[in-house]
């Protein structure tokens, strides 16, 4: 299935597909639709997983280089998409266009699935911010070191 996926840039016309994907994968988490404009137009690295002519996952990631690190700020696959790779092969193109030697992101401890999938990729627990999250679960920070 993933290899009838395409990772594409996404863009300012891809608003309203990524604010109903961040509203169906992280609910009352999901960013807010000013911001997710905003992001999508400024110097972030932004990424779509597109299935025919359907936005079924989004990446993006902030670079922060006066301070020697990268935010994944957000990742997120459509559910009835999840579990195919798609969420592996969105994280492995942010990191790619990515320069800085730490990289950072945040999960909720909850989510065994996504923790999983960072471990594998060789984040590793490093912070909790309690109460992170709207329903008041803590957010836990994660880091992988690419030096």
């Amino acid at each position: 299935m993933t290899d009838q996926i395409n990772i594409l840039p996404a863009t300012w016309r891809d608003w309203r597909g990524v604010y109903a994907l961040e509203k169906a994968c992280f609910g009352h988490d999901a960013w807010d639709g000013l911001e997710l404009f905003l992001a999508l137009i400024g110097s972030s690295i932004r990424l779509k997983a597109v299935a025919g002519e359907r936005l079924v996952g989004f990446a993006m990631g902030d670079p922060q280089p006066d301070e020697g690190y990268a935010w994944i700020a957000t990742l997120g696959v459509q559910p009835e998409f999840q579990r195919r790779g798609i969420g592996a092969r969105l994280l492995a193109e942010t990191e790619a266009r990515l320069t800085t030697p730490v990289l950072k992101l945040t999960v909720r401890p909850s989510n065994t699935g996504a923790i999983a999938l960072y471990q594998k990729f060789g984040y590793v627990a490093a912070q909790t911010y309690e109460r992170y999250y709207a329903d008041g679960e803590a957010g836990l920070v994660m880091e992988k070191s690419r030096v």
